[in-house]
């Protein structure tokens, strides 16, 4: 495998293991647990493979064309800092995975847990590896959706519920304002590729859209990293488990906007407003972070709140726009990672094994958890920057270019000491974790005897502890060669000179450490009247008071716009909808001057003997049944029929004007309609209560000729305009480029096939949410006919039987015809799926469901998931020959006694159309047939003139 698949597999693996972990939990609780151990480890085997044999020719970074059009491609990248944020990501995962499997009890679901871990993992590669911006942001997105499943995992619990509705709503509006930078980034350069990109920096920072681009990507940043104002969402989400606080919160989520800021580092850096934007948001985060940290009294919302500091002093750094500051941030992500994924899960083993995380409850557990709260103290050194761990040598790396660009931001004074107080804040909250929890005076009524937990929960903790203590005492050995290859990666060149001595002699950095850890340390010691002051003056201000606000302001607007349109009634509805229609009409109609005659607009947009008097006939044929339609709506089933004659004649049409495809199309899609109607009538009145007055309906048909008319006058805006035809080219290039002479086909199945995927998508979901509504569901049906005859006895007559059998075999045979012609006949894989789930749902309608399934054993949602999965190989099997995404092939060779034979990978693309086509409209027309078998007998039902569903809503007449 050359190094773009191999990291296309690490990305991928998590993804595939996701279903495979939930699916393995059924079997055994802990298989989910093995599954994603085995994952994690596995990709981080792949990856180790790829950096051993490619660690001295990064970047490596390649991009398969996907829609070029777009500029999308699909490809990755990597160079140093993918290469440590990957290890962050797979290493740290691989802990989590180990001590989440030790953490979770019998009643939480190990499958949901693990599948949800692994698709976040998957999630958080494909940021960190991707070379296609586009992609990165896809990912990006993804990242906020998988957290938002892990952050409510405990879906029982309101704050867990709430928590991630807000981490989804911040996060969310960040991720869309990073794709209008990215955009915007892509537009300057002229790629969305990371290596133009970051090759472009002078020309990006001296165009005149460098401004709304930065700003639009620094709310990205700022939102996923919990950066002030957007901070809030943060502690809230410390509501879920430990495991996903420990990864999500300490070492890849919250350092995904870090990972955007290095990223992007090289091309945006290096301005007056990055520095005021990005200095300024990291300043204030890092203080009220710090600040807020020291007054909480559960562990997890201390330390949630030290990460939002520790985040900010990352983001201070990179402010800076200095080359050093960006050596200092790079170590700090390090460090951070390792001391703060330690500390959650020492939480995680206090709340697990006391049943609180209250430390104004705990205490003295250093005599039950020896152990434990060994861990806990280390890893809290490490985060207040005592010497010898290895917080302390990011910490003097971040003050002493604090006091080398403080001229340059304020007066000179002014950082040194506000940088001071924030690592002064870090020692004392530092110290409260520590002792208010391990030492301290116990409280004597905890939910739980205090003990130590298993031993492979500890292993985790243990091997990050080692860390933090080996890179503080021997950091050029332990951590120097990662450092130098990730900050080459950050500037894109060689970093400046830099050192990881622990003794720099006497200076000013060396004095703020001083200054942190006496002041950290006095602050505790009298932080009584200090709590008190803060309990009376500020302990009331909450953020999330705000965004509720604001929430509570827009559910309100949006209500009041939807109250002002929708009044419940159908009939408002539809007048706004046609009301609109007849504006656009008028207003393309008014805006083209010089209009050609009505018949040089026909000649333009149609053929030159659209005028015999078959084709009006058939034109008067269809207004005569929609006006007979709409006269005779009341009757149900005489309604129908009718309307069946416009589909019918609307194909006709399109047969007549050589669009056969269009026409067998209509024809499939009106067996079907009926089908359904004709089901969906059986739980109806048979017909319908009047429910407008003459004067009304004389309204009703002003209004409909007005707005026809503006329909009309837009129809005929358009095809008089100059215009140039597209189907040349298809029509040039459907042989050579798609290889089939039916240019629909090839155009659904090749030169737009990623909208055709995307619709059959659309289809499956449709077909799953309609099986969800009628799952179960009862209706009442009637015993009578509108005559108040009985229904016979038979539901499924002889003669339907017998027609049925007959008729099946042809059926088939002619789906089958159909879907193999399509390529270079009117044909296809959606006409012959409605074939066939016509021929199909035929048999069960004429033996019974049950009857039938017994016979048949279709698997109906595995033939639609199967279809999406063949066309979506088809795809991916095309962009690993290296050319786009459905990009098709031919082949052609010849058989005895058959002939040439012409042969096209788009076949199984439209296979996969197929698929999804009979078992979408299998799946909804058998569940309507269904509700027969659930149906509630109503005696009086037939007599019934009107049913709720008849009138508006609220059971009034409609407007």
């Amino acid at each position: 495998m050359n190094p773009i698949e191999l990291l296309a597999a690490v990305v991928l693996l998590p993804f595939l293991a996701a279903p495979v972990a939930a699916w393995s939990a059924r079997i055994n609780r802990y298989a989910a647990a093995w599954v994603a151990g085995g994952a994690t480890l596995l990709a981080l085997a792949l990856f180790a493979w790829l950096v051993a044999g490619h660690i001295g020719q990064m970047p490596v970074a390649t991009s398969h064309a996907w829609i070029e059009a777009a500029g999308l491609t699909f490809g990755f990248r990597l160079d140093g800092l993918s290469l440590l944020f990957t290890g962050l990501v797979l290493v740290i995962g691989l802990l989590i995975v180990i001590y989440a499997r030790y953490y979770l009890s019998p009643n939480d679901s190990m499958g949901r847990f693990f599948a949800y871990m692994m698709m976040f993992m998957g999630a958080m590669l494909g940021v960190v590896l991707s070379e296609n911006m586009i992609n990165l942001v896809i990912f990006w997105e993804l990242t906020s959706l998988a957290s938002f499943l892990l952050i409510s995992y405990w879906q029982h619990r309101k704050e867990a519920r709430y928590g991630a509705r807000l981490a989804l709503a911040i996060t969310g509006a960040g991720g869309l304002a990073l794709l209008g930078g990215v955009l915007i980034l892509g537009h300057i350069v002229g790629s969305y590729e990371l290596t133009d990109v970051l090759a472009s920096g002078e020309l990006i920072k001296n165009h005149e859209l460098y401004a709304p681009a930065l700003i639009l990507i620094l709310l990205g940043v700022f939102t996923k990293s919990a950066q002030f104002p957007f901070h809030f969402w943060l502690p809230n989400a410390m509501a879920a488990p430990t495991p996903v606080s420990a990864y999500l919160h300490s070492a890849t989520m919250v350092k995904a906007g870090i990972f955007l800021l290095a990223r992007f580092f090289p091309a945006l850096a290096g301005t007056e407003l990055w520095v005021i934007i990005v200095s300024t948001a990291g300043l204030i985060t890092f203080l009220l972070g710090a600040y807020t940290a020291l007054f909480r009294h559960d562990l997890k919302g201390l330390l949630a709140y030290s990460t939002i500091s520790h985040l900010g002093l990352i983001t201070l750094l990179f402010g800076f726009g200095t080359p050093l500051a960006a050596v200092a941030g790079i170590f700090h992500i390090i460090n951070h990672a390792t001391f703060k994924a330690s500390l959650f899960m020492v939480a995680g083993i206090v709340d697990h094994e006391t049943g609180t995380r209250d430390m104004r409850r705990l205490g003295g557990l250093v005599k039950y958890m020896p152990h434990t709260a060994a861990l806990g103290m280390i890893a809290a050194m490490a985060m207040a920057g005592v010497p010898l761990f290895n917080g302390f040598l990011s910490k003097e790396m971040f003050f002493t270019e604090s006091v080398r660009v403080a001229g340059d931001i304020g007066p000179v004074w002014l950082l040194p000491i506000l940088v001071s107080l924030g690592g002064l804040l870090s020692v004392a909250y530092s110290l409260r974790f520590v002792h208010d929890t391990f030492f301290g005076k116990p409280d004597g009524d905890l939910p739980k005897k205090p003990h130590e937990p298993p031993g492979m929960m500890k292993r985790p903790v243990d091997l990050l502890v080692v860390l933090c203590l080996a890179v503080g005492i021997l950091p050029a050995l332990v951590v120097g060669p990662l450092l130098h290859v990730a900050v080459t990666g950050v500037l894109q060149a060689e970093p400046p000179y830099y050192s990881l001595s622990l003794w720099h002699g006497f200076n000013l950095p060396l004095l703020m450490s001083a200054i942190a850890l006496v002041g950290g340390l006095l602050i505790y010691l009298y932080r009584a009247p200090i709590f008190r002051w803060h309990a009376r003056s500020l302990a009331h201000l909450d953020a999330r008071a705000v965004y509720n606000r604001l929430m509570e302001l827009l559910m309100r607007a949006g209500a009041g716009v939807t109250g002002g349109l929708d009044n419940g009634r159908l009939g408002r509805i539809v007048l706004l909808t046609l009301l609109f229609s007849l504006l656009a009409g008028l207003a393309g109609y008014l805006q083209t001057a010089g209009l050609p005659g009505v018949q040089a607009a026909l000649d333009r947009g149609t053929v030159e003997d659209s005028g015999d008097w078959v084709t009006w006939l058939g034109m008067l044929l269809i207004i005569i049944a929609t006006v007979v339609t709409a006269v005779g709506h009341r009757q149900r089933l005489f309604a129908l029929i009718s309307m069946s004659v416009v589909g019918l004649g609307v194909a006709m049409i399109f047969a007549r004007f050589s669009a056969p495809d269009l026409a067998m199309t209509q024809l499939s899609v009106e067996v079907v309609t009926m089908i359904l109607l004709l089901l969906a009538l059986f739980y109806l009145p048979q017909q319908s209560r009047k429910l407008s007055s003459p004067a009304r309906r004389w309204r009703d048909a002003g209004i409909a000729t007005g707005i026809g008319g503006g329909i009309a006058a837009l129809t005929y805006a358009i095809i008089s305009r100059p215009f140039e035809t597209i189907s040349g080219y298809f029509l040039e290039h459907s042989v050579p480029g798609g290889g089939g002479t039916n240019v629909v086909n090839v155009i659904l199945v090749d030169f737009r096939g990623y909208d055709t995927f995307g619709e059959i998508t659309v289809l499956a979901l449709a077909a799953l949410g309609i099986f969800a509504m009628l799952h179960n569901l009862s209706l009442p049906s009637s015993r009578r006919d509108p005559f108040g005859r009985a229904w016979s006895d038979d539901p499924h007559p002889l003669m339907l039987r017998t027609f049925a059998q007959i008729i099946l075999p042809l059926t088939l045979l002619f789906g089958v015809y159909v879907f193999l012609r399509g390529h270079n006949e009117p044909g296809g894989g959606f006409i012959a799926g409605l074939i066939v789930a016509s021929a199909l749902v035929a048999q069960y309608m004429a033996f019974g469901i049950e009857n039938t399934e017994r016979k048949l054993h279709l698997p109906i949602h595995g033939i639609i998931g199967a279809g999406l999965l063949i066309s979506l190989g088809t795809g991916l099997v095309a962009m690993a020959a290296g050319v786009p995404f459905l990009t098709s092939n031919t082949w052609h060779f010849t058989l005895p006694l058959i002939g040439e034979i012409h042969l096209a990978s788009a076949l199984g693309f439209d296979l996969g159309v197929f698929l999804v086509v009979v078992g979408s409209t299998m799946l909804i027309l058998l569940n309507l047939g269904r509700l027969t078998d659930h149906a509630i007998e109503h005696p009086d039902y037939a007599s019934i003139e009107a049913s709720p569903a008849d009138g508006d809503s609220r059971g009034g007449r409609d407007a």
